[in-house]
């Protein structure tokens, strides 16, 4: 079965295997270095855009913490 030939824009995207894991690496740690940096203000943003939680009584509350118990 004879392959179909790359139209011009394949052709331009076309890049190693070795090549493609280094750029997947790099911004990999890119992101990551990003992350870091950013973290407490990334969280500020999500906090900020999540709904209010449902006041439904009959609800339950999956993610309160319980409450610390007393070892003795």
């Amino acid at each position: 079965m004879p392959r179909k030939p790359r139209t011009e824009q394949e052709y331009e995207l076309a890049v190693s295997d070795e090549a493609a894991a280094y750029i997947a690496d790099a911004l990999m740690q890119l992101a990551l270095e990003f992350e870091n940096t950013h973290y407490f203000q990334i969280c500020r943003h999500y906090e900020a855009i999540a709904p209010e939680p449902d006041q439904d009584p009959r609800q339950l509350d999956l993610f309160r913490r319980p409450a610390s118990r007393d070892p003795g």
